[in-house]
Parts: structure tokens; C-alpha cells; sequence
């Protein structure tokens, strides 16, 4: 189970990393981030807790339907962060994939996000 969820995990980091400008970052020592520029656009969790935290100013009440899923702590939660699992027992890999990339274009620079889309 450890490893599915660490694959889940490996499988989004590679993702949230293709899109542009993102870099990771280990800002604390243990869980890594994903930025775009100096902001955090994923904070994804442990092969023991595997989840991601994420930014969803459309989709949080979705997210939060999910069981597991909660606000995120140190008063993100009420900025629309939501700390969802994935893997096995979590978000389907797709819509995992889907509030990645929406937490992402809450926070990139807008020449960034245009480049996602195509326009740039």
C-alpha cells in the first residue's frame, strides 16, 4: 500500500514539474513543495500519509466531499487550500492531476499560465 501511495505521489510531482516554471523545493527538510516562481503551488505528503495541499478557489467544496480530504492547517484552509488524499483510498490520479494544475494557476504569473494554455 506504502508504495502505491508513493507512486500516486512520484506520479504528481512529475506532473505538477511539467508545467512551466514549477521547481521543487524542500523549504523544511521532509516533505517536499512544488513552486512556480517563490510561491508554493503543491505541497505533496509522505509514502506514509499520502496526500497533496493544494489551492482551489473553484473546486474546494469538491475536494473536501472527498472523504479524507480536510482545510489545510495554519489557516491556508480559510484561502482555499485543501489537503486531499490520493493513491488507493484517494483522489482518482485525473482529478488529482486536475486541482494540481488549478492550484497552479491560482498562484503562476499570468504569462506563465498563458504558456500553459497555448497563447503564450
Amino acid at each position: 500500500m506504502a508504495a502505491r501511495g508513493r507512486k500516486a505521489l512520484d506520479d504528481l510531482r512529475a506532473f505538477a514539474l511539467g508545467l512551466p516554471g514549477a521547481v521543487e523545493d524542500n523549504p523544511w527538510g521532509h516533505e517536499p513543495v512544488v513552486k512556480v516562481g517563490k510561491k508554493i503551488f503543491v505541497f505533496l505528503g509522505s509514502e506514509e500519509s499520502p496526500t497533496i495541499t493544494v489551492k482551489l478557489p473553484d473546486s474546494a467544496d469538491q475536494a473536501l466531499d472527498l472523504s479524507g480530504s480536510v482545510p489545510s492547517s495554519y489557516g491556508l484552509g480559510r484561502h482555499g487550500w485543501v489537503t486531499a488524499p490520493v493513491g488507493p483510498k484517494g483522489a482518482p490520479r485525473g482529478v488529482a492531476e486536475d486541482w494540481v494544475e488549478e492550484s497552479y494557476r491560482a498562484v503562476a504569473p499570468k504569462k506563465l499560465v498563458a504558456e500553459l494554455d497555448g497563447s503564450a
